[in-house]
């Protein structure tokens, strides 16, 4: 069974340290450059999907999260508030959505602007009991890809569908295996905002949807947010525990708690609709997944090291130099690689799982040329140096996984 605790520890991607607290990892510099790759991903698929994005801080007023609902149905997740004053309270977000609704909220809107989509990879903070932490799969401390559109009611169904599309290019390009879809709906009691009739629309909503999208789902009493349903997106870990990565939600709850309206075309005021939705889930949960998956052999396009470049003797150093300095000029996560034996340090990067290694010899040196060896054992002819690189970055660019063809 593959475990993304081990091989977190092995590849070096991330650390626990008591000194910084129970699910409160640290990503080393390897698992940050994976994580960063991803994060421009995920920012420019965004960008090119027309959402605008923002930066809120992690920590609002009290009177925030009381005013959207949290406290009241979200509280015993949240961590407590810290008083500066008796009339001061700060609290840690639970969730991004409060914040986006006062960005809505900055100035009179029009329906000319709908939908208006906003996207922030951001941090949000869940007091999570000890007992369910466990690696970067639940955590305290999440970096969520979030969003959210304001769009009109005649909108939101074309806008599920289009995230759900959304999705589904980022898991492809990503390498997600989905277990399954669920449409998570309201259960009993008062965690749930009391309005049935909002609950029958929104839960129509995304019914509809899924039926556009041709998808099949699971129906799951009890497990939607406190202020409307979601359509969940499940993955499975090795160990065959099922856990929610990305999701889509239908919220007619927290445009009216804000008092959020925009002009429509016959100059009447009307409260828009905001679908929350997460394209790849946090950081932490999509790394547990992808480790696991790949096996820590990610992608070349976010693999940490792409090229390790390894000098035969030190009379190559400065010919590995200079074709690690030309990689990473040319966009390249490459590191010269020039202690121990050669023998070890080829296996040093297979244990790494570094997609490519440059062996660098005197003939290499000398003709300007290099043989590339994939992490798999396969070893390509000698070509100039520089039309390796281009090889190589054409593989990265593609998001391909084959440099052979």
């Amino acid at each position: 069974m593959v475990d993304h605790r081990k091989l977190g520890r092995e590849l070096e991607l991330f650390h626990s340290d008591p000194l910084s607290g129970a699910g409160l990892p640290i990503w080393l510099p390897a698992g940050a450059a994976a994580r960063h790759a991803v994060e421009e991903y995920v920012y420019e698929r965004q960008r090119r999907a027309g959402y605008r994005h923002v930066i809120s801080p992690p920590l609002g007023k009290r009177e925030l999260f009381e005013l959207s609902g949290h406290a009241a149905h979200f509280g015993d997740d949240m961590f407590p508030p810290m008083s500066l004053s008796l009339d001061d309270q700060l609290v840690l977000r639970p969730s991004l959505c409060p914040h986006h609704a006062l960005v809505f909220a900055a100035r009179g809107r029009s329906y000319r602007e709908l939908p208006l989509r906003l996207a922030e990879l951001g941090g949000m903070y869940r007091a999570e009991r000890s007992g369910v932490l466990g690696g970067l799969s639940r955590v305290r401390a999440i970096s969520l890809n979030d969003g959210h559109t304001f769009c009109a009611p005649e909108q939101v169904v074309d806008e599920v569908c289009r995230e759900l599309e959304l999705i589904r290019q980022a898991h492809a390009d990503l390498g997600v295996r989905v277990s399954g879809f669920r449409l998570s709906l309201r259960g009993e009691g008062a965690k749930f905002v009391d309005d049935e009739a909002m609950w029958q629309r929104a839960s129509g909503v995304l019914r509809e949807a899924l039926r556009r999208a041709g998808i099949g789902y699971d129906e799951a009493p009890g497990e939607a947010a406190f202020y409307g349903p979601k359509i969940d997106i499940q993955i499975r870990d090795d160990a065959g525990r099922e856990q929610t990565l990305s999701t889509v939600q239908v919220d007619y709850d927290k445009p009216h708690r804000f008092g959020l309206s925009y002009v429509a075309a016959d100059g009447s005021r009307r409260e828009p609709v905001m679908v929350h939705r997460s394209m790849v889930g946090s950081m932490e949960r999509l790394f547990a997944h992808l480790i696991e998956v790949h096996g820590g052999a990610f992608p070349a396009w976010y693999a940490p090291v792409q090229l390790a470049v390894l000098p035969v003797s030190a009379d190559q150093d400065e010919a590995a130099g200079r074709l690690c300095r030309d990689a990473v000029e040319a966009g390249l996560r490459a590191e010269v690689a020039a202690d121990g034996s050669l023998g070890a340090r080829i296996r040093d990067a297979a244990v790494h799982k570094v997609p490519y290694a440059a062996v660098i010899g005197p003939r290499e040196a000398a003709s300007g040329r290099v043989a590339v060896r994939l992490r798999d054992g396969r070893e390509l002819p000698p070509v100039p140096a520089a039309a390796a690189l281009d090889r190589i970055l054409g593989v990265v660019k593609s998001r391909s996984s084959d440099l052979s063809g």
